[in-house]
């Protein structure tokens, strides 16, 4: 039986960005395949890390998402990369929460709330929830 290969971190990385990216501008994985002349699957692979976006078409996403190619990398940690994965960086867990569905609608939400006194009782109310969820 073949084992198989875990996708690398930065790969996982560049791919949750090309994710999260493609999600806040409101792009399907469909549409940008079409953009980019491959298939959704091939999007779905790239966007999981299990497949390596190579520098020709990862030059080509930023084009199409609108950022530049360095956007990719931003909060990626360097080679000495811990065997789990990114560890318990910041910019992890909010990465991963921008890039649900839930983490993208909450965040699209709230930057429509232009009164700062509104939005900080939304962050107050959020974090209460959280209190008594958490149990404290």
């Amino acid at each position: 039986m073949m084992a198989t290969k875990a996708p690398n971190p930065i790969d996982k990385h560049v791919g949750a960005r090309v994710r999260m990216r493609r999600l806040l501008v409101g792009m399907s994985q469909e549409k940008l395949g079409t953009a980019l002349g491959i298939t959704f699957q091939q999007i779905q692979k790239y966007e999981k890390g299990t497949n390596r976006i190579g520098a020709s078409r990862l030059q080509q996403i930023s084009g199409v998402l609108g950022v530049p190619v360095s956007y990719f990398f931003e909060d990626a940690q360097g080679e000495a990369l811990p065997q789990g994965g990114f560890g318990d960086k910041k910019g992890d867990y909010v990465a991963d929460f921008l890039a649900t569905s839930e983490g993208l609608q909450l965040t699209k939400s709230f930057m429509k709330v232009k009164d700062p006194k509104v939005r900080r009782r939304i962050v107050d109310l959020v974090a209460s929830i959280a209190d008594e969820a958490a149990g404290e």
